[in-house]
């Protein structure tokens, strides 16, 4: 299986059933729009609760996306009953992010039985243009025999 492949449904779900379960990707209305074989696609529509000072995307959305599309990249990987922390990640702003939306594209570069590295990507879509705004690094790792249950308080 090669990186952006087709996946079976059953991972889908089981992506889309754990992203459903993030509170702050809630809050900060962001979807999953895609998921592969290690490629995972975020959208965040614009919202001017989402800005800073000057009406761009704020930093901590588009960081948020960003971990989130590497981390379930790396998801749609790791074998059923396992679950994913983000170890560590880098992002670089390089534009301004502005745009109808944010898209995050998370994409597996080295799947590894413990740790897993991301390349991370962010554009600012506004019609058809499309603006590099991030990109970084993600490692992950696979908790094994571990479920993908909320953490209790």
């Amino acid at each position: 299986m090669q990186i952006g492949d087709p996946i079976s449904e059953e991972i889908i779900i089981r992506a889309r059933e754990s992203f459903a379960r993030q509170g702050l990707m809630a809050h900060l209305g962001a979807e999953i729009t895609e998921v592969r074989a290690g490629l995972v696609k975020l959208r965040l529509p614009f919202r001017q609760e989402l800005t800073q000072q000057h009406g761009y995307f704020h930093a901590g959305g588009t960081s948020a996306i960003a971990d989130s599309a590497g981390g379930y990249a790396g998801f749609a990987l790791f074998p059923e009953g396992s679950s994913v922390l983000t170890v560590e990640f880098k992002l670089n702003l390089i534009s301004p992010a502005q745009g109808d939306y944010l898209e995050a594209v998370g994409r597996v570069i080295k799947n590894g039985r413990t740790l897993t590295i991301c390349q991370l990507d962010v554009w600012g879509v506004d019609g058809e243009r499309r603006k590099h705004v991030a990109t970084g690094m993600q490692t992950l790792i696979c908790l094994h025999d571990t479920p993908d249950l909320p953490a209790s308080r």
